[in-house]
C-alpha cells in the first residue's frame, strides 16, 4: 500500500520515465564500450551524453518537434566537447572557456524554453572534457561516445514510454477567448435588459488566469522572439484588453439606457471572438475576411449621427464598447499571424504599422533585438548569466588550484545548487549536503564490502538509477542527491580501480562546489528577481506615463502624424514591458518570494498593458489621422487630461519604488464621465469641431481614464501581507485572483 501511494505521487511517473530513459540510453553504450571494446573514454561519454538530456532537459513541443530539437543538439555537443578538450591545456584557458560557454548558454535562455530546456546538457558537454588529463588524441572517442549517448536518448525519448503531447498554448488561449466571448454575450444582454452580477465574468477571469504564462508549463510558454510566439502573446493581451473593457461596461453605474448600436456591436464582437477561439483550437486560420471592421464602420456612422446632445455617460459607454471591438479585431489579426498568415496591410508611415512589425521582420533580426534588449545591468537574464558563468569559471580555477581528482563533480554540484536568488540557493543547500553525505556513506560501505568486482557495480547501476531517480519527487531533494551520488560513484568505479576513497572524493568535491555556488549567489545579485522587480515595474509605468502624453499629442495633431521621423511613441514602453515581464516571471519562479510582503505586481502590469495595448488600438483606429488639427480648446482639454493621467501613473510608479504604505482601497471612479472636461468639450460642438474630432476625443478620453483608474488601483493594491492566510501557500493564485484581493478593475 505505501508503495502504491508513492507511485501515485505527483511527479513520480515523470521521474520514472526519465530514469528508464537513462537506463535505456546510457547503460547500453556504457557497458558496450567499457566491457566489449575496452574503451573507458568512449564509455564515459556515452553515459554522460545520455544522462543530462534524459534527466535534466525539458524540451517543448510534440514528439516530432522534440526529436528534431534533440538531434539539433548533436552538432552543438560536438562543438562543446571539442572546445573543452582543446582548452583543457591549462586551467586558465579552461576557466575562460567555461565562462564563455556558461554565459552564452544561460543568456540565450532569453530565446525561450527550447534553448532553456537544453542549457544544463550543453554546459555539462563542455564541463566534462575541460579537466585533465589533456588528451586531444582521445577526441574521436569522446565524440563517438557522445554521439552514441545522444542518439540512444533520441530513440528512448521517442519510442520508450514517450511523453504525451502537451496541451499547446493556443488551446489554452482558445478556451480564454471562448470564455470572453460568453462574457461579451452576457454583457450585451446586461446592457440591454439590465441585471445583476454576471457569472460569465468569473468564468472569463478564470480562463484568462489559466492563460497567464506563469500558469502554463515552462516548455509551452510563448516566450521566444519568433513571430509565432509574439503573435500568441499579442492575442492573449488583446483578449485580456477586451475583458477589461467588458468589466467597465458591466460596472457602469446609473440608469442610463444602452445604446442599441453598442449592443449590436457587442454581438458582432462576440461572433469574432468565437471565430478566434475556433481558429486557435483547430490551428487553422479562417480564409474569410473578418466581418468586424464593417460592423465597426457601421457603428461609427451611427455614433456620429447621435453625437449632438448625447450625454457624456453615453459617449464614454460607446467608446468603451468600441474599444472592446477593436481589441477583438487586434486579437483576430494576431491569431492569424500566429497561424501563418501575414499582417494586415498598413502603410509604413501609419502609426499602427508598428503594432505588427514583428510579422514582417526577419527571424534573425527578431533574435538579435531580443538579445540586445536584455544587454542591460538591470536585466535578470543578464544577471543570471553573469552569476552562473562567474561561479563556473571560479569553480574550474579552484579545481586546478587544489588539484582535485574528480573536478567534474565540483562543477556539477555548482550547477545543480545555484538558483536565481541567494534565499533559494540557501534553501537548496541543506538537502544537497545531506543527500551527498548519505549517498557517499552508502557508496563507501558498498565499495568496502564488494571490493574490485566491476560486475557487481554494473548490475547494481540500473537498479540504483531506476529506484533512486523514480522516488525522488515523494522523498525529496535529499533523496535525489543521494541517488545521484551513489549512481555517479558506481559509474566512475567501473572506469577505474574500485576504492572506497572515491566516496570521500565525491563528498569533498560536492562540498567545494556547494560552497562556490552559495558564495556566488550571495555576492552576485542576491535578491534575484525581487531585486529588480520594483525598479523594472516602476520604469515600465514611467514609460507608460510618457506614452500617454506622446500618443495623445500624436493623435490630435496631423503634423505629428505626417512626421514619423520621431519613431514609434510606444517603443520605450514596450521595451520596459519586456524587462518588467521577465523580472516578474523570475520572481514567480523563486520559491522564497512569498516570504515577504510586496505590492500587487499583477495590478502594476495590468496598468502598463492597458496603456500600451490601448494606445495600439487607438493608433490603429485613427489610422487616417485628421485633416485638420483639433481646435485649441478640445486639444487643451485632452492634453490636460493626458497630463493628469501621466501624473497618476507616475504616482503609482513611485509607490512601487518606495514600497511604502498603500492608499485606502476604493471602488469609486476618480474620473466620472459627467465631470470629464474633454467629453464636455466634445458635446459643445464649437466651430471647427468635426464628427471625426469628437470621435477621436471620446475614444482617447475613454482610454486615458481607463489607464488612470488602473493606476489608482495599483496604488491601492494590497500587499502580500493582506492576502488571506489560506491563500499564502499559493502565491501565484493569490497574486492573480483579483476577486480574492478585492482588486476589481472597472
Amino acid at each position: 500500500m505505501p508503495v502504491r501511494r508513492l507511485l501515485r505521487h505527483e511527479g513520480v511517473p515523470e521521474a520514472a520515465r526519465r530514469a528508464l530513459w537513462v537506463v535505456a540510453a546510457g547503460c547500453p553504450g556504457f557497458y558496450f564500450f567499457r566491457y566489449v571494446t575496452g574503451d573507458p573514454v568512449m564509455a564515459m561519454y556515452a553515459m554522460f551524453g545520455a544522462l543530462p538530456l534524459a534527466v535534466f532537459c525539458r524540451v517543448p513541443g510534440p514528439a516530432q518537434q522534440r526529436t528534431r530539437t534533440l538531434l539539433a543538439a548533436l552538432p552543438a555537443g560536438w562543438l562543446l566537447v571539442t572546445a573543452g578538450t582543446l582548452l583543457a591545456v591549462s586551467p586558465w584557458a579552461a576557466a575562460a572557456g567555461m565562462f564563455a560557454v556558461g554565459f552564452a548558454v544561460s543568456y540565450c535562455g532569453v530565446g525561450g524554453p527550447r534553448l532553456t530546456g537544453l542549457a544544463m546538457a550543453f554546459q555539462l558537454f563542455y564541463v566534462l572534457p575541460c579537466f585533465p588529463p589533456y588528451e586531444p588524441g582521445t577526441l574521436g572517442s569522446r565524440l563517438a561516445g557522445l554521439t552514441t549517448g545522444i542518439l540512444l536518448t533520441v530513440l528512448a525519448e521517442r519510442f520508450l514510454w514517450p511523453e504525451p503531447d502537451p496541451v499547446p498554448y493556443r488551446a489554452v488561449l482558445a478556451r480564454a477567448a471562448a470564455a470572453v466571448a460568453d462574457y461579451t454575450s452576457a454583457t450585451a444582454y446586461h446592457l440591454e435588459a439590465g441585471g445583476g452580477a454576471l457569472p460569465e465574468q468569473e468564468a472569463a477571469d478564470r480562463a484568462l488566469a489559466a492563460a497567464r504564462p506563469s500558469r502554463v508549463p515552462v516548455t509551452e510558454r510563448p516566450a521566444s522572439p519568433s513571430a509565432h510566439d509574439r503573435a500568441l502573446g499579442h492575442t492573449c493581451a488583446a483578449v485580456r484588453h477586451v475583458r477589461d473593457q467588458l468589466d467597465r461596461l458591466a460596472d457602469c453605474p446609473g440608469p442610463l439606457p444602452a445604446d442599441p448600436a453598442a449592443v449590436t456591436l457587442l454581438r458582432h464582437t462576440e461572433l469574432s471572438l468565437r471565430s478566434v477561439a475556433e481558429e486557435l483550437r483547430t490551428g487553422t486560420a479562417d480564409a474569410h475576411p473578418d466581418p468586424l471592421p464593417a460592423a465597426l464602420a457601421a457603428f461609427d456612422t451611427a455614433r456620429a449621427g447621435d453625437l449632438r446632445g448625447a450625454p457624456t455617460e453615453r459617449l464614454r459607454q460607446d467608446a468603451v464598447a468600441r474599444a472592446a471591438a477593436e481589441g477583438t479585431r487586434l486579437a483576430t489579426e494576431a491569431t492569424r499571424i500566429a497561424l501563418g498568415n501575414g499582417p494586415p496591410a498598413l502603410h509604413p508611415s501609419h502609426p499602427g504599422a508598428d503594432v505588427f512589425a514583428y510579422a514582417t521582420t526577419p527571424p534573425h533580426l527578431l533574435w538579435w533585438r531580443r538579445l540586445r534588449l536584455h544587454l542591460t545591468p538591470h536585466s535578470v537574464h543578464l544577471q543570471n548569466a553573469l552569476r552562473l558563468a562567474g561561479a563556473l569559471a571560479c569553480a574550474r580555477l579552484v579545481v586546478g588550484a587544489l588539484d582535485l581528482s574528480h573536478g567534474f563533480w565540483v562543477l556539477l554540484a555548482t550547477l545543480s545548487l545555484m538558483r536565481t536568488s541567494a534565499a533559494d540557493t540557501r534553501a537548496a543547500l541543506r538537502p544537497a549536503l545531506t543527500g551527498t553525505v548519505a549517498g557517499a556513506a552508502v557508496a563507501a560501505l558498498l565499495l568496502y564490502a564488494v571490493g574490485d568486482h566491476p560486475l557487481v557495480y554494473a548490475v547494481a547501476l540500473p537498479f540504483v538509477i531506476l529506484v533512486g531517480f523514480t522516488l525522488g519527487p515523494p522523498l525529496g531533494p535529499a533523496w535525489t542527491q543521494a541517488a545521484y551520488t551513489l549512481a555517479f560513484v558506481l559509474v566512475f568505479t567501473q572506469l577505474s580501480t574500485a576504492d572506497w576513497r572515491l566516496s570521500e572524493a565525491r563528498l569533498v568535491d560536492v562540498l567545494v562546489g556547494c560552497a562556490i555556488g552559495a558564495l556566488a549567489g550571495l555576492l552576485a545579485w542576491p535578491r534575484g528577481g525581487r531585486g529588480e522587480l520594483g525598479r523594472d515595474m516602476a520604469d515600465f509605468l514611467a514609460e507608460c506615463a510618457v506614452a500617454c502624453r506622446a500618443v495623445t499629442a500624436l493623435l490630435g495633431d496631423d503634423r505629428l502624424q505626417r512626421d514619423r521621423a520621431q519613431g514609434d511613441p510606444l517603443h520605450p514602453a514596450r521595451r520596459a514591458m519586456h524587462l518588467a515581464e521577465a523580472s516578474f516571471a523570475q520572481y514567480l519562479s523563486e520559491r522564497m518570494h512569498h516570504a515577504r510582503p510586496g505590492p500587487q505586481w499583477e495590478a502594476a502590469l495590468a496598468t502598463g498593458r492597458a496603456a500600451v495595448h490601448g494606445a495600439e488600438l487607438l493608433l490603429m483606429t485613427h489610422q487616417e489621422g485628421l485633416r485638420v488639427p483639433l481646435p485649441p480648446g478640445p486639444a487643451a482639454a485632452l492634453t490636460g487630461l493626458a497630463g493628469q493621467v501621466a501624473q497618476e501613473v507616475l504616482r503609482a510608479a513611485d509607490s512601487l519604488r518606495s514600497s511604502g504604505p498603500h492608499e485606502p482601497r476604493t471602488t469609486v471612479s476618480r474620473y466620472p464621465a459627467e465631470e470629464s472636461g474633454p467629453l464636455h468639450r466634445a458635446t459643445d460642438r464649437q466651430p471647427g469641431l468635426s464628427d471625426a474630432h469628437v470621435l477621436l476625443i471620446v475614444d482617447t478620453e475613454a482610454w486615458l481614464t481607463g489607464v488612470a483608474h488602473d493606476a489608482a488601483r495599483t496604488r491601492a493594491a494590497p500587499s502580500r501581507a493582506d492576502v488571506p492566510a489560506t491563500r499564502r501557500g499559493d502565491p501565484q493564485r493569490a497574486m492573480g485572483n483579483r476577486r480574492a484581493l478585492g482588486d476589481r478593475r472597472r
